[in-house]
């Protein structure tokens, strides 16, 4: 009995341990006005709690986001949230003017924690925005922080070797999209710059693995949509500058 209880004490002070390690967030939900000669606008992010250096990185990463995504008007200064939801709302209101006929605008974010160990965590961030024209556009990013240096990283600090990682990404993604490996990259119709393969802009941790997402334009046509590519831990894990125990 007294064995059981041992073992029973130390499991739960792992399952503590790890439930210490984790972040707290809380949801956060912001609206554009509500009227007829509105654009929608609707986000929804999570919220970093804890009083600590890399929950204020990830709320400032976040808003940093949410500004570029719907700020229109280069000539005025943008620094908060709020300010860029007018602004997106003040240049929808003054093209209505111009054009009463001109389609509603829309944005949509959506922000979600999609990996979290002791050293890193990872938030994807999916948009969707409509502003004229023949179609919307939507797009993911990954924002990635060391939690113990309290920052965001940048994609080349993910890697301990990134030479080594994109040329094996690159045989990866040939042998995904059915490229030869003996072929210009280009040759089945993607539009890698300068005919040669990189790196997607957004790379972030995620359960399954390194996830690699091209957003529409970046590398095929709007119609292809996005291109994504997964690649396992237990693969990749020598080009990690923090590995995963997985």
């Amino acid at each position: 009995m007294k064995k059981h209880l041992v073992t029973i004490f130390f499991l739960c002070l792992l399952i503590s341990c790890q439930t210490e390690s984790k972040l707290t967030f809380e949801p956060t939900r912001l609206l554009g006005e509500n009227c007829n000669g509105c654009p929608k606008i609707e986000i929804n992010i999570p919220n970093a709690l804890d009083d600590s250096p890399v929950s204020e990185a990830i709320n400032i990463a976040l808003q940093e986001e949410i500004i570029s995504i719907l700020s229109f008007n280069d000539d005025e200064t943008i620094d908060s949230v709020d300010k860029a939801l007018q602004s997106f709302t003040a240049s929808y209101k003054e093209l209505k003017a111009k054009f009463p006929d001109e389609v509603q605008w829309e944005a949509e974010i959506d922000g979600t924690v999609v990996y979290e160990d002791e050293n890193i965590i990872t938030l994807v961030l999916n948009s969707y925005s409509f502003t004229g024209g023949a179609h919307g556009y939507a797009s993911t990013s990954f924002l990635n922080f060391d939690k113990k240096q309290g920052k965001e990283l940048e994609n080349s600090e993910l890697f301990d070797d990134l030479e080594g990682f994109e040329d094996f990404a690159e045989s990866k993604f040939r042998i995904q999209e059915n490229i030869p490996q003996n072929k210009n990259i280009n040759a089945t119709g993607f539009m890698f710059d300068g005919d040669a393969f990189h790196l997607s802009n957004n790379i972030g941790y995620t359960e399954e693995g390194i996830e690699l997402i091209y957003n529409q334009y970046e590398v095929a046509s709007y119609a292809d949509g996005p291109i994504v590519l997964i690649l396992p831990y237990d693969e990749i894990n020598t080009y990690l500058e923090r590995k995963v125990k997985h």
